[in-house]
């Protein structure tokens, strides 16, 4: 691996394997349900398997706090450091924890453990990772930064892929006993690749530069007393791109419970839209750091809400595979026009001596408010509406906070009091 692309693999590697496992528990959360934490109510059992992942949200700010704040003091590859060794520990209870049956309560105890690992270490690695990537060259920060969104993607086809595969070649029981561990197997081959990478790089020049000059002993009391208006900002800006990342994880169970599609079929569009995104997002990185992030952030959010009606109103008419192939493919063409800037705009946002810890809080926090509620909030929109265009609805509604919170940012961007986030070459 040349040099020049030895960073992007390092700092994406941590978010791929996030994405890889969280992918993974939500398409088999029936499963995990079933094996480790088994109820006569089968209700009841899939809210204990979801509710675990509603506990590593909950954790997320405080990896956020603790990694991020670690990240602007030690610099950001020791925070990367952390990160992954506590994200492969929680794959690796995963892949081989023993199901209820036999080891009994330690199961799902055992299951709660590991989230609570995941999330606290995927609390401080976006952060750590977006403030490496955007620091390698100021020229080319969205480009860098779009490689976060792509891992993303890239990892959502993996892990759909993966259980496509065993799900289609293994028996029932087979999956069940050990199938459905596949991705996670395969994730802890890929988390000690990105160690042995991270550990063979060096600081980024730009944060050495500002720990020369900036003296910062507390930096979440200085950032949360400071930034509070960027972190909002940051948030609202990062508000429609989640929620739309976490909608397309959510179509396959919104396609069989509205229109009773199969679910193979279901998958099969999901892994349709993240290979479209995967591709695109590092091109609209790279043309937002010719044309500006502010236009390109305006652009796509316009475009997300004046397509997401239309969109879902096309699926209503004719609820069918194709029909669902066809959205998803429109909805990857679409969402990475404004993932692909978002990750840098984010970035540019904060100052150097403080960047790990303001994307971490803000990022956690936009995750869990416009992410982790979306699932919620379409399913409560479902049924208070009486309408399949409920998601759509969120969407547009999200899309136009995007765009106040895009506008806005501008002027901090632009801001010369901060000598460290910007310079007179980088696009506003």
């Amino acid at each position: 691996m040349t040099g020049k692309w030895r960073p992007v693999a390092a700092a994406s590697v941590g978010n791929a394997l996030e994405w890889l496992s969280f992918t993974a528990y939500t398409l088999v959360g029936a499963t995990i349900a079933k094996e480790f934490f088994p109820s006569q109510d089968e209700t009841s059992s899939l809210i204990l398997a979801f509710g675990t992942v509603g506990l590593s949200y909950i954790v997320r700010p405080i990896g956020a706090l603790v990694l991020g704040a670690y990240a602007d003091r030690a610099g950001r590859m020791p925070a990367l450091m952390i990160s992954i060794r506590i994200m492969v520990l929680a794959t690796l209870i995963i892949t081989f924890l023993p199901g209820y049956s036999t080891i009994g309560i330690a199961a799902p105890i055992g299951m709660v453990l590991a989230m609570l690992l995941q999330g606290f270490s995927a609390g401080g690695e976006f952060g750590s990772a977006t403030g490496y990537l955007v620091e390698q060259n100021a020229n080319r920060r969205g480009f860098m930064a779009s490689w976060q969104g792509a891992s993303q993607a890239f990892a959502t086809v993996l892990a759909t892929l993966l259980l496509a595969i065993t799900s289609s070649t293994l028996t029932d029981a087979q999956f069940e006993a050990w199938g459905w561990r596949v991705p996670f197997a395969f994730g802890l081959l890929l988390g000690p690749v990105g160690y042995y990478i991270r550990k063979n790089l060096s600081e980024t020049t730009e944060f050495s530069q500002a720990r020369r000059t900036t003296e910062l002993k507390h930096p979440v009391a200085q950032t949360l007393r400071s930034q509070k208006t960027r972190i909002v900002l940051s948030i609202g800006i990062l508000a429609v791109s989640t929620a739309y990342s976490y909608l397309i994880t959510y179509m396959p169970t919104y396609a069989i419970r509205q229109y009773h599609l199969p679910a193979s079929t279901s998958f099969a569009a999901v892994v349709i839209t993240s290979s479209i995104m995967v591709l695109i997002a590092p091109l609209a990185g790279h043309v937002s750091d010719i044309v500006g992030r502010t236009k390109m952030l305006t652009i796509a959010a316009v475009g997300i809400a004046v397509t997401s009606i239309p969109l879902f109103l096309l699926f209503q008419a004719a609820p069918s595979f194709a029909t669902m192939a066809i959205v998803m493919t429109l909805m990857g063409l679409i969402k990475p026009w404004y993932t692909g800037p978002l990750s840098a705009r984010m970035a540019e946002l904060f100052p150097t001596a403080t960047r790990g810890t303001g994307l971490s809080i803000s990022y956690n926090l936009g995750v869990i408010l416009f992410g982790g509620l979306t699932p919620v909030a379409v399913t409560w929109l479902l049924a208070t509406l009486e309408t399949p265009l409920a998601p759509a609805f969120w969407l547009t509604a999200l899309a136009v906070l995007s765009l106040v919170g895009a506008l806005a940012s501008r002027r901090y961007i632009r801001a010369k009091s901060q000598p460290n986030l910007t310079s007179e070459h980088e696009n506003a």
